[in-house]
């Protein structure tokens, strides 16, 4: 009995934790949807986290891994928000890895917010997201900043 309460405190626990986190593609990206990049010219370091083989890897099986999941739970349209947020996140992060970019879904509704290097990126983002099954509608603040030299 003891096992069973520490088993489903430490569940109860660590998802607070997970869902009290915010879908980020980087760790320099607003930390909210009402946030803003404290350092948009500053793209370096992210771009190279992102664009490592190991990073694709681990986003395209975390994908995989939550499609596996709905698809035994049942209906792939119907996605927890937590699910929307992660999934839209590692697409974007996959595929635009220069940007900073916060993601926050709410019944399907998906808001996006940061900052990305060029119009073409910014193109990118909307198409990106609505990939994802569960999307009904994307709204972006998004800025285009472009990279400085270094």
């Amino acid at each position: 009995m003891n096992k069973l309460t520490a088993f489903l405190l430490g569940s109860l626990l660590l998802t607070g934790a997970v869902a009290c986190d915010t879908a980020r593609t980087s760790a320099d990206a607003p930390s909210s949807v009402d946030g803003e990049v404290e350092d948009p010219q500053d793209v370096e370091e992210t771009r190279e986290d992102a664009s490592s083989e190991v990073r694709q890897e681990q986003l395209d099986s975390d994908i995989r891994a939550r499609e596996q999941r709905n698809d035994i739970a049942g209906d792939q349209t119907e996605r927890n928000d937590s699910d929307l947020e992660s999934e839209v996140r590692a697409k974007l992060e996959a595929n635009i890895p220069r940007a900073k970019l916060t993601v926050d879904a709410e019944e399907g509704v998906v808001g996006i917010v940061g900052t990305v290097t060029d119009q073409e990126e910014y193109d990118t983002i909307e198409p990106l997201a609505k990939e994802i099954l569960g999307v009904k509608e994307v709204n972006m603040d998004v800025k285009v900043v472009p990279a400085t030299e270094s």
